[in-house]
């Protein structure tokens, strides 16, 4: 629990970074980029290649090319759509992508998931209700493809993490996580990037290495670990944790002209949808429970 509260208060301030200092100002796949590379090269001389098969070094690599490249392509892009509260906001359905892959995974399904998606669209109206465009629908859409890609890699690197060995260390496999991030974001970047809108400033590029070194290398090699150490209910709680740390951060600090009024209610809203999933789930599991048997 340790690790994620801690990664918690680290990626608070991710947000509002990215937002304020490097979205349309320095080239998304460029950024991405450089915080993989960074975090790579911090994990790359603990890897020991052979102490895990070529199975589980190709799963590693799957979840890094998932969790951290593809999700940071998402990611990167919804800050030229979004505010950076709005970015926050739309990232509260991480936790329902979570159970909605554990369904798939069982082989069923519940229509509450088709009700759910029409709550967050009427929350999502309501923050921005006088400005709605399809700009605005595209950014929550690119949102919700970044929660769903973080979604994926937790669950698939939980499962993982069960059959790896035991007398390895973490840090000496996790090298495989960012070099999979790597063959998504190089790729990316060589083939879609502006080499024109490079960092330009001392504070861009010191920007870009704390969110490499510390945000990038430190903070998901943490969150995947502590997520392997805590039941998937806490893991839920935690990934919205992060959001009124970093909507603190942002408007104390960058943002305090925003609109609270319509931030609060579209919240809300948003709140509501995660309360009702949450007590339906927990309803359904109840009832699948087999009855006591009378003696």
């Amino acid at each position: 629990m340790s690790y994620l509260v801690g990664v918690t208060l680290l990626w608070a301030f991710s947000f509002s970074l990215i937002g304020v200092y490097l979205s349309g100002q320095v080239d998304s796949y460029f950024a991405v980029a450089t915080r993989i590379v960074l975090a790579t090269l911090i994990f790359l001389p603990m890897l020991r290649p052979r102490a895990i098969s070529g199975a589980s070094r190709l799963g590693l690599m799957s979840v890094g090319a998932l969790q951290l490249g593809v999700m940071y392509l998402f990611f990167y892009h919804a800050f030229l759509l979004l505010s950076v509260p709005e970015v926050l906001l739309f990232t509260i359905f991480t936790p329902l992508y979570i159970t909605l892959i554990d369904d798939l995974l069982a082989r069923r399904f519940s229509p509450r998931y088709l009700l759910m998606a029409a709550l967050a669209v009427a929350g999502a109206a309501v923050i921005r209700y006088d400005g709605v465009n399809a700009g605005y629908w595209l950014g929550f859409l690119v949102v919700q493809g970044a929660n769903l890609c973080f979604a994926l890699g937790q669950v698939g690197y939980r499962h993982l993490a069960r059959g790896l060995p035991a007398g390895v260390a973490h840090r000496h496999l996790f090298g495989w996580f960012y070099l999979g991030a790597l063959c998504v974001a190089l790729p990316a970047f060589l083939l879609l990037g502006d080499a024109h809108k490079l960092p330009t400033t001392g504070l861009q590029w010191g920007v870009l290495g704390w969110l490499g070194v510390m945000a990038s290398g430190l903070g998901y090699f943490l969150w995947n670990k502590g997520a392997c150490r805590v039941d998937a209910g806490t893991l839920a709680i935690m990934n919205n944790a992060l959001i009124p740390a970093g909507l603190v951060v942002n408007l104390v600090i960058w943002n305090r002209d925003a609109d609270l009024l319509r931030l609060s209610a579209g919240a809300a809203i948003l709140l509501v949808t995660l309360w009702l999933n949450a007590r339906w789930a927990r309803r359904g599991a109840a009832a699948a429970a087999p009855a006591a048997s009378h003696p």
